[in-house]
């Protein structure tokens, strides 16, 4: 089974990578990863604003701004890899990569877009080809899960 560090040095070593299969366990290590980021950027704005009750837009510190750009720039940077991981993923599922346009194309659409996001999550979470399948070798071939 992979661990939470293995899979955030997978994800950043095949950030342009769009072939092969990548596990559930790769797949939600770097959600949680993405998440804990978030978390952290949201508390650092909060406490740079001096607490929840002093949110107003129009007067944001500069260390806030530069809070909001780096996370914004974090986020922007994380998008190919992001897709490259949800290729994989679907390539795990024994199925195309294209799956990731077509769920973002959805997604656009009011209420059907939430429905099928948590379609994609509920895929996700669902064990791989067991064996080899087009997209390459089982990644969990040599383990119990």
């Amino acid at each position: 089974m992979i661990e939470f560090s293995e899979a955030i040095r997978l994800f950043y070593s095949n950030f342009k990578n769009f072939e092969g299969r990548s596990t559930r366990a790769e797949y939600w290590w770097v959600q949680l990863y993405m998440l804990i980021v978030a978390v952290l950027f949201a508390l650092l704005v909060v406490l740079s604003v001096g607490g929840l009750n002093d949110l107003a837009p129009a007067e944001l510190s500069p260390l806030t701004t530069i809070f909001i750009v780096i996370f914004f720039v974090f986020i922007l940077a994380h998008i190919l890899p992001g897709i490259a991981l949800q290729i994989r993923r679907f390539h795990d599922l024994n199925q195309t990569g294209w799956l990731v346009l077509v769920f973002v194309l959805v997604g656009l659409i009011p209420l059907i877009g939430t429905l099928t996001a948590i379609g994609q999550l509920v895929w996700f979470c669902l064990r791989g080809t067991i064996g080899e399948n087009k997209y390459g070798p089982d990644p969990l071939e040599n383990t119990l899960f």
